[in-house]
């Protein structure tokens, strides 16, 4: 039993049923990909939050001759974990969500 190639769209081919005439329709993108990363606010927040944690890093000091509450161990630790975080964020995001893709470009009316 054939199952249907949704990569080639509904336009029917140019004549024949052979693998050249449907050559030219295999790569025709149908949706994009999600937003790009740099366009999210999950992305600003995570940056605001880098920064965050490394200007708390260096700014909470230990009284003199007392211990660091805020170490450089900490710190990376948090920024691994937000990274970690942020990763698995943006692959829920990407997992089923696809924008339409039209030739015309990004008019949407």
């Amino acid at each position: 039993m054939a199952t249907r190639d949704h990569t080639l769209g509904d336009r029917p081919g140019t004549g024949g049923d052979g693998i050249g005439s449907r050559l030219g329709n295999a790569g025709r993108r149908l949706t994009t990909e999600t937003k790009q990363f740099f366009k999210t606010s999950e992305f600003v927040a995570y940056v605001l939050a880098v920064i965050a944690i490394l200007i708390a890093g260096n700014s909470i000091e230990a009284q003199e001759g007392g211990n660091d509450f805020f170490a450089a161990d900490k710190v990376w630790l948090y920024i691994t974990l937000l990274t970690i975080g942020y990763m698995l964020s943006r692959g829920i995001a990407k997992s089923g969500v696809r924008d339409p893709y039209t030739d015309e470009g990004d008019d949407r009316h």
